[in-house]
């Protein structure tokens, strides 16, 4: 399968980057498209085998799957400079907060079309991917969902879940990114040096993280297993109940929503 990527930026780097390493896709059939040779010249290096090019459509002639990885609004200009094989290519896009319904009016209403989600932990393979599709097949779902189970885990959804799903991963990681900044300040008070802060906090999120996944468990669930009755944990817990960190995160979720 060859795969054309439109974007060399932060996400479509990544993306390419992710292909390379994973088993499905071989880095000499990705081509990575982008005005500049810089960000083009930093793919090469890390794969030399990844093809690169700053002609979006010499990138797409061959491809089987063409992923759109430009900022939303770019979207409609790059795309109505490519002339797609839309009876045979699979088209999806990076961008949020475009429907299925302006991709149509742009590519054609019998087009295959995902809308595709990471996050910023992708870079990483560690990536939680949202994926919605419009005129794909079974099959064609499942060879999406396994490309970036690669990179991460990923879950097809519902459009209309977009916006919220968005909110709790692509939104969501900079609240937890939020939460490790600030339990660092606090371990800094209380005389713990930045780095190692850093390191025991992200640590444990990893950890909790890997509690939920592994064990396919409630929060509550876990957190019973470390609050005894009177002990130190039960009562920082009470003390963000009070300060109102519950609300706090569902009111940052639905913000992200609007």
């Amino acid at each position: 399968m060859k795969v054309a990527i439109i974007g060399a930026g932060n996400m479509g780097g990544a993306i390419a980057r992710g292909m390379a390493q994973g088993s499905l896709i071989r880095p000499v059939d990705v081509t990575v498209s982008n005005p500049s040779e810089g960000k083009l010249r930093a793919i090469k290096e890390f794969n030399p085998q990844i093809k690169t090019t700053c002609n979006n459509q010499e990138a797409i002639n061959e491809a089987d799957l063409i992923i759109l990885a430009v900022k939303p609004w770019f979207i409609k200009e790059v795309i109505e400079g490519l002339t797609l094989q839309t009876e045979k290519q699979i088209i999806a896009s990076v961008a949020a907060g475009i429907p299925f319904a302006e991709y149509e009016q742009w590519i054609g209403e019998k087009a295959t079309i995902f809308r595709i989600i990471p996050n910023t932990a992708i870079s990483q393979m560690q990536s939680m991917t949202l994926l919605a599709s419009h005129n794909a097949s079974k099959e064609q779902e499942a060879l999406l969902a396994n490309i970036f189970n690669e990179m991460g885990v990923a879950m097809l959804i519902d459009e209309k879940q977009m916006g919220a799903a968005t909110a709790l991963t692509s939104c969501g990681i900079a609240y937890v990114l939020k939460y490790i900044q600030a339990a660092m300040q606090a371990g800094v008070e209380m005389g713990i040096y930045p780095k190692d802060a850093a390191r025991m906090v992200a640590q444990s999120v990893k950890g909790a993280a890997e509690l939920i996944l592994t064990n396919e468990s409630h929060p509550s669930v876990e957190i019973d297993k470390v609050t005894t009755p009177g002990g130190l944990t039960i009562k920082g817990i009470n003390e963000l109940e009070h300060g109102g960190f519950t609300s706090a995160i569902i009111n940052a979720m639905k913000a992200s929503l609007k």
